[in-house]
């Protein structure tokens, strides 16, 4: 960089005076910018978890099919697409031009969608952190096979960072705070980041929105780290400060997004590994999930094993708004100690008289005596597995299981709680 030590301070004094006046004029009276959502929808004054596709098919049916395997959240751009949704018994989200401050054009947007009763959220600009800093367009020869330069954290990356920063922050701000003036619904506003976004440069912008969380596509066909959604999940309520998580899974195949990516060989998640990442999330705390990457889908089969999923979720709605039983724990009961630990990860929650006990091993290993302790609200109450045929007892607050290596078992005191949908369940490339 040439530029002067004055040039340094002059722009960093103009962007710090930038943030000030955008504080202060968000801190008037009606004002107020601070997100303080539950992450969850509300649709005729019921909560509901999100189950979402950023998919909107052109086709009303296949919409229509979309929500009728529990799909209750999808991507909009306009009142035409939320009419469609609402059509159809879904709800929409609409993706807002934040960055570039409080414009006419939001304006516009914001007044034309605000009063439609099918907008469930708001969503400003994707991955934005991630866009300025790690794929900011700064690395060798625009191959993504060369290093960026902000891993290396190079003069110039940095700079370069700081100096959107200080052009973007303030104009978010400005963004949001009009659509919150605007929005009589108080509807919540959420940002997608990837998975490894600065956290330095998120947490500018967190207090402002409702809801955060990355997405994480692990399937490709040299490799299928289906667990790393646990990390990830982990990660967004640490940059969050407990905000509620959304979290984007894998709806497509990378070979499907074109030869910039690399990959030629299809790789589509299985059944159960789509279940698992559900599931894995689910129990490390996310208010939501949603599936991108289902426009490019050439795989009908692929397609109905999501739409199997969807629904099994679906079927939970009252569980998945739920908060988790507090003091459950589990053990693996083994001779081996390298089986020992905390691979088995377990979420219990109630609706009602009704009690579900989720349960995700999120190693490779065999676990033959993993018992599950602190169910005494559950003494003498039968446990079925859904799906299965495995039962068990709650006695003295505890019960015993085997979980297989990446596996997945939700047991549930009633067998409602399961869907009739069961094609493509078995669904494997």
């Amino acid at each position: 960089m040439n530029r002067s030590r004055h040039g340094r301070c002059a722009t960093a004094s103009a962007g710090l005076l930038a943030l000030i006046l955008v504080t202060a004029t968000a801190l008037l009276p009606g004002r107020a910018v601070r997100g303080e959502g539950d992450g969850l929808l509300t649709k005729n004054g019921r909560k509901m978890f999100p189950i979402a596709f950023y998919e909107l098919p052109a086709d009303d049916a296949k919409l229509k099919t979309m929500a009728e395997a529990g799909v209750n959240l999808v991507r909009c751009h306009s009142k035409a697409d939320l009419d469609r949704a609402e059509a159809a018994g879904i709800m929409g989200w609409i993706v807002l031009n934040v960055q570039s401050g409080a414009t006419d054009k939001l304006r516009a947007l914001v007044e034309s969608v605000a009063d439609h009763p099918a907008l469930a959220v708001w969503e400003g600009p994707d991955e934005i952190v991630w866009n300025f800093t790690a794929a900011s367009s700064l690395y060798k020869n625009g191959s993504h096979k060369s290093p960026y330069e902000w891993s290396r954290q190079t003069p110039e990356a940095v700079a370069y960072a700081e100096k959107r920063a200080q052009e973007l922050m303030p104009k978010m701000r400005e963004g949001i705070e009009l659509v919150r003036r605007l929005d009589r619904q108080h509807r919540q506003f959420w940002i997608n980041e990837a998975l490894d976004s600065d956290m330095k440069y998120v947490r500018q912008y967190m207090d402002w929105i409702d809801i955060t969380g990355c997405d994480l596509y692990p399937v490709k066909p040299d490799s299928r780290p289906i667990a790393r959604l646990a990390a990830a999940t982990e990660r967004w309520k640490e940059v969050g400060r407990g905000k509620p998580v959304w979290m984007v899974l894998q709806g497509f195949s990378w070979s499907e997004l074109g030869k910039s990516y690399g990959v030629k060989t299809a790789a589509y998640p299985t059944f159960a590994e789509s279940r698992f990442m559900a599931y894995d999330v689910i129990v490390h705390g996310a208010k939501g999930i949603l599936y991108w990457g289902s426009n490019y889908l050439k795989s009908d089969a692929f397609r109905e094993s999501l739409y199997a999923l969807t629904s099994e979720l679906a079927a939970l709605q009252p569980f998945l708004i739920a908060r988790d039983e507090a003091g459950v724990r589990v053990a693996t009961v083994e001779a081996d100690d390298a089986k020992k630990g905390g691979a088995v990860r377990v979420a219990v929650r109630q609706a009602g008289s009704e009690w579900l006990v989720v349960l995700v091993n999120e190693d490779k290993q065999l676990h033959t005596g993993m018992e599950v302790r602190g169910l005494e609200k559950l003494d003498g109450r039968s446990l079925g597995l859904l799906y299965g045929s495995e039962t068990a007892t709650v006695e003295r607050g505890r019960f015993v299981t085997q979980m297989p290596p990446l596996g997945v078992k939700v047991f549930a005191t009633g067998r409602k709680w399961e869907t009739p949908r069961r094609t493509r369940r078995d669904y494997r490339e």
